[in-house]
């Protein structure tokens, strides 16, 4: 705890309340901490897991974090705060009883910590305020600046196509360089799927064709 103490830190002595047969007990601590270094003193001066453990300090529930930033709470002499471990999860095996048939569980998704500032800010917000379902944030996210670019770009100039009439042109030209973007490259020695692209038009060992077909048909083989 010596580490989380400054200079000019002022010490108070608060009551933490556990929900539960365990006794209350009184912890000293800075006046100013962050919610998720209180949760780890908590879980080490009373051997509490802090994955499970929930702080309700006067009414409302501490959170670790908003919007990717770290939260302070300000305590004062003879406050309590609440203290809920939520029970651990069923084993595996009996919750794979109750699931075999909830396929369409909710895919979750979590930003890495490498993650820049403004991004894991926008993350929060779309997430927590605006409630975008996990897997529109998930194409959100996959998608690089240069993508999200040319999508601007594209819903800018789509206008303009219409105004001058060419808009089914646009949409057609659309899809064939997204097509051709996704060709992707080959390198020198790959043979193509496609025997007109390779060299003596050869062939991809099992590539069913006219010629094939015939001779396994003469032969009795089909």
């Amino acid at each position: 705890m010596a580490d989380l103490i400054e200079e000019d830190d002022v010490m108070v002595n608060i009551t933490l309340q556990m929900i539960g047969p365990s006794p209350r007990s009184r912890l000293t601590l800075p006046s100013s901490i962050k919610v998720k270094e209180l949760r780890k003193l908590i879980g080490g001066t009373s051997h509490l897991p802090v994955e499970n453990m929930k702080l309700v300090f006067r009414g409302n529930v501490l959170h670790d974090t908003i919007n990717g930033d770290d939260l302070f709470v300000q305590l004062h002499d003879g406050d309590s705060v609440i203290v809920a471990i939520k029970p651990k999860p069923p084993a595996k095996h009996i919750l794979h009883s109750f699931d075999d048939d909830d396929d369409g569980e909710d895919i979750k998704i979590e930003l890495t910590e490498p993650t820049s500032r403004w991004k894991r800010r926008l993350f929060f917000i779309l997430r927590d305020k605006l409630k975008l379902p996990d897997m529109l944030l998930m194409a959100i996210f996959s998608l690089g600046i240069k993508i999200w670019a040319a999508i601007v770009l594209w819903f800018i100039l789509a206008p303009v196509a219409n105004r001058f009439d060419v808009g089914p042109l646009y949409i057609i030209g659309t899809g064939f360089l997204i097509i051709f973007y996704n060709l992707g490259h080959r390198q020198p020695g790959d043979v193509s799927a496609y025997s007109v692209f390779n060299e003596d038009f050869r062939e991809l060992p099992g590539t069913l064709n006219a010629d094939r077909l015939d001779r396994d048909i003469r032969l009795g083989q089909f």
